[in-house]
């Protein structure tokens, strides 16, 4: 009888697992409702459930199994009961809060990023000024009401631990003695799941070329988690979570793919792939460049590419530009835009350059080089420049000035992410018309169009199809706004500007990585441009070369994207790679090579109609080259080798 009253110890705990396996269980099936459209075709209804509760008790194991290991020890003296009885109805109250609220959010991310919350759910938190106003303005009502039942939950485990019956009675100390390797052994199988070599992980639950699909059998809070304890191991385990490649043939697949031949090579030992580019344009003086990178614009919302009828002052630069018709980010995140136009840096399954802690000091930019041919580079950005760790990099990497929200005077509207686009693009034009004969680089990030979309009344007319498209609009009549001074400036004659996408909005659906979403507008124009299309695939991490050949600068630098003003390159790259999360794409000509954590690469085939399969005769020298350059970025970073 007395041992029966022992194991009274475990009875709360134990109660409150169960409500934690019943609550996420009930999630998964809501969430496999709402995108049942997606869930259906898998025919993978059972696997999603029994794997949820699989994950469900690796994560409860790993967040409750302290408390059943520990819990017994402070109930064998009274002043140890006295201390337990804070601590652990504490701890429980906190963690029971914080799971229920990373769930509750799980649709809200979904709808934002098609996937389970993740390292980016982490990464927002560094800016909560930023993000509680973005989500104040967009999703007010979930924010109250999560933030409310998370209070009230922690408040009710609390006291719900603090007076159950078992709270002040004392065990035996040879009971905990017996119970905790007992105990051990239960959450280690637990938390490991499997009687394998490896412990479970997000792989396992991969079953369907859905990639949200093959996230539904995890728990929001252990997706989160285990994208933090990934993250911890970046540096050290980067690029083993793809197939493995010998680091010398990761090095000449991608040297023979980007045409650098040994006797082009500079430096082939510490840095390979540095090598001279000479311009295929030539100018009296080398001219000014301007980018202009717009903020979430995909190829969904430009109507020139078969998008929605948005953007006629971007649209109207098709006849009057180098207009890509097939241009892909390489994420989809602002900063791996930026990563890719900036640097042409390939993207990797982990943090990019711009926000690396190894990459702050001495990394090629574009900024870099022009510094060498006598330019000045500026960053202008109505918001703030901290963010994503922009200014630091910037600065640090071959940019002379950053202009930022605090640079604003005499305003026309502030939203959550900074001032407007016609404030940014009014600032804009006022530090080039200050130029003079100084030779400028430009970078020009707008941020309007970004939740919560709020943009000065009166503009532009509201979109029937709401306000998210509304703000694309705005941000589109301060773009033309903004080409119409320019066309009248005393720096027009001498410049060639860009407009290109930082990623699409929102990047979801579709076979394991959506490239189809991946797709984004790009124009290059000005006096000297000679209009025309590219009608073939490109990457942006081709601009770098493009650019470099177009205002008529010669360089030796480290990139391996392609000038696309070379005659072998003139309809396309041919090639574009693309990060979604942990997985990566490779499209070359129509056929996809996706490479995903821990998994086999898939091979898939783009047919005439667009739709995607599975290739019936996948191509191992493709397979190859993906794999090459998947690898080749981390391995860059590693060997600290993509530097002027």
């Amino acid at each position: 009888m007395q041992l029966k009253s022992y194991f009274g110890v475990y009875r709360s705990p134990a109660v409150l697992a169960l409500c934690w396996l019943l609550g996420f269980s009930l999630s998964r099936i809501f969430l496999v409702a709402v995108h049942w459209s997606r869930v259906a075709p898998t025919e993978g209804l059972g696997f999603i459930l029994l794997q949820g509760v699989r994950f469900d008790l690796i994560l409860t194991a790993s967040l409750l199994g302290p408390v059943f290991l520990f819990r017994p020890w402070f109930h064998m003296a009274g002043f140890l009961r006295a201390i337990g009885n804070w601590i652990f109805p504490l701890y429980l109250g906190i963690v029971t809060a914080a799971a229920f609220f990373v769930e509750a959010s799980t649709a809200s991310f979904i709808s934002q990023f098609d996937s389970r919350p993740n390292f980016i759910f982490v990464e927002y938190l560094q800016y909560p000024k930023e993000v509680l106003a973005t989500v104040a303005g967009t999703k007010p009502v979930e924010l109250i009401v999560f933030t409310l039942v998370s209070l009230f939950l922690a408040g009710f485990v609390f006291r719900w631990m603090r007076r159950e019956p078992f709270a002040h009675k004392r065990v035996a100390p040879w009971f905990p003695l017996v119970m905790m390797p007992l105990v051990a052994v239960l959450m280690l199988v637990m938390i490991r799941s499997t009687a394998g070599h490896r412990p479970v992980n997000p792989s396992n639950a991969a079953f369907s070329p859905d990639a949200l699909v093959n996230q539904l059998p995890l728990n929001s809070p252990y997706s989160v988690l285990h994208a933090v304890y990934e993250r911890r191991k970046e540096s050290a385990n980067e690029r083993i979570r793809y197939p493995r490649m010998d680091d010398r043939e990761v090095i000449q697949t991608v040297l023979a793919h980007a045409g650098i031949t040994p006797e082009m090579q500079v430096d082939p030992v510490n840095r390979p792939t540095l090598h001279p580019q000479k311009a295929t344009f030539r100018h009296e003086k080398p001219l000014n460049l301007v980018i202009v990178l717009l903020e979430s614009q995909g190829a969904t919302y430009t109507g020139s590419l078969g998008g929605k009828d948005l953007t006629p002052r971007l649209d109207s630069l098709q006849d009057k530009s180098i207009w890509f018709e097939r241009l892909y980010a390489t994420g989809q995140r602002s900063a791996r835009g930026i990563e890719a136009v900036i640097t042409g840096f390939t993207p990797s399954p982990r943090t990019n350059v711009v926000k690396r802690s190894d990459t702050q000091m001495g990394f090629f930019t574009l900024p870099a080089l022009l510094r060498e041919h006598g330019y000045e580079s500026s960053f202008i950005y109505g918001g703030e420049s901290h963010f994503d760790n922009m200014r630091r990099f910037f600065l640090n990497n071959g940019f002379d000035e950053v202009i930022d929200h605090d640079d604003f005077e005499n305003t026309v509207y502030e939203g959550t992410w900074g001032f407007s686009d016609e404030d940014l693009f009014n600032m804009a034009h006022e530090k080039l018309s200050n130029k003079g004969e100084q030779p400028f680089f430009s970078l020009i990030f707008t941020s309007s169009h970004h939740e919560p979309f709020d943009i000065p009344a009166g503009r532009v007319e509201e979109s029937e199809f709401g306000l998210q498209e509304t703000s694309i609009s705005y941000a589109d009549y301060a773009l033309g706004e903004f080409l119409e001074k320019a066309r009248g400036s005393s720096y027009w004659d001498n410049t060639v500007f860009m407009v290109v996408a930082d990623h699409n909005w929102r990047i979801w659906g579709g076979k394991y990585v959506p490239v189809e979403h991946f797709r984004i507008p790009g124009a290059i124009f000005g006096p000297t441009i000679e209009p025309r299309r590219v009608p073939g695939i490109a990457s942006q991490v081709d601009l770098v070369p493009t650019l470099l050949s177009l205002i008529g600068v010669d360089g030796v630098h480290p990139a391996i994207g392609r000038d696309l003003t070379r005659p072998e390159f003139i309809n396309g790259s041919g090639r574009a790679q693309m990060q979604f999360h942990a997985d990566q794409a490779w499209l070359e000509g129509e056929r996809i090579v996706v490479f995903r954590p821990d998994l086999e690469p898939i091979s898939l085939l783009v047919k005439e109609d667009g739709t995607v399969v599975e290739d019936p005769n996948p191509d191992p020298e493709l397979i190859k080259r993906a794999l090459a350059h998947a690898q080749w970025g981390p391995l860059m970073i590693k060997q600290r080798a993509y530097r002027l």
